[in-house]
């Protein structure tokens, strides 16, 4: 069986729907799994027809539960090592994607499987959805993510309260926290989420790529710094094709037709 599955949608064919398929294995991922998805977003992030990924799962139980504890027991501290950075890399993959990305949560988020979503720009979740950072609980801690993206999505002390207790909490916490973009019931999930990948696959995406890069770089920096860098990547859609086709088609009074040049 193949780990992942990868199917091509959108009104205009340019939305790729990324599906973790795992189910029996409650969507875990292993070193098979982290291969493929490793390799398919290494294609993806140079692939300018693909303009919006969603990342879902096979299992409406679970749509992920972090890595594949069964395959690491009596692992040695050197092929734990090894296997860590070839997780490490799978998320900094997810995680640099120029195009923007949408995890799309059905039942169980948990350690790895949290920081996948983490990992991508938007969070839509099922009322059903649980999500925690139990890795103290197991001698550890969040490796890919959790400690460093969580509190740039919630309040910081909220952040803390789920890292450093481990605790399994539901859709209502996280939303009050400010976690997610949408709670929807599981039913309408999937259609949701197709939806809003529309809504962002129909801009210019020299323009949304450059306002994720924007968004996710400039923070760090001084203002100084940050308004040069900021004008820098503005010039890169500005000076573009599409600049030009977004004001022809709005004094023509039809929608653009976006090329990505």
């Amino acid at each position: 069986m193949n780990p992942i599955l990868t199917e091509i949608l959108g009104d205009n064919g340019q939305i790729l729907n990324i599906t973790l398929n795992r189910p029996k294995m409650l969507n875990a991922f292993n070193t098979k799994m982290a291969e493929y998805l490793l390799s398919l977003l290494k294609v993806v992030s140079t692939d300018s027809s693909i303009r919006v990924v969603l990342l879902t799962s096979s299992n409406n139980d679970a749509f992920c539960t972090g890595a594949d504890l069964k395959e690491r027991q009596g692992l040695s501290d050197e092929a734990w090592k090894v296997q860590h950075e070839l997780f490490e890399q799978m998320f900094y993959a997810l995680e640099d994607l120029p195009q923007p990305t949408i995890a799309v949560v059905n039942g169980y988020a948990l350690a790895g499987g949290f920081e996948l979503a983490l990992n991508c720009d938007l969070l839509i979740a099922a009322k059903t959805s649980k999500f925690g950072l139990p890795e103290v609980t197991r001698g550890i801690m969040p490796g890919c993510g959790g400690s460093r993206l969580l509190p740039k999505r919630v309040p910081l002390h909220k952040a803390k309260q789920w890292l450093f207790t481990g605790e399994i909490f539901g859709v209502e916490e996280a939303s009050d926290a400010g976690l997610l973009n949408a709670v929807v019931p599981p039913e309408e999930l999937f259609q949701t989420a197709l939806r809003l990948a529309n809504k962002i696959a129909k801009n210019a995406p020299l323009g949304v790529q450059g306002c994720k890069k924007s968004a996710n770089t400039l923070g760090a920096l001084s203002s100084s710094e940050a308004r040069k860098r900021e004008i820098e990547i503005y010039n890169l859609a500005v000076n573009s094709n599409d600049r030009l086709e977004g004001v022809l088609a709005f004094n023509e009074k039809r929608a653009p037709i976006f090329t990505g040049k």
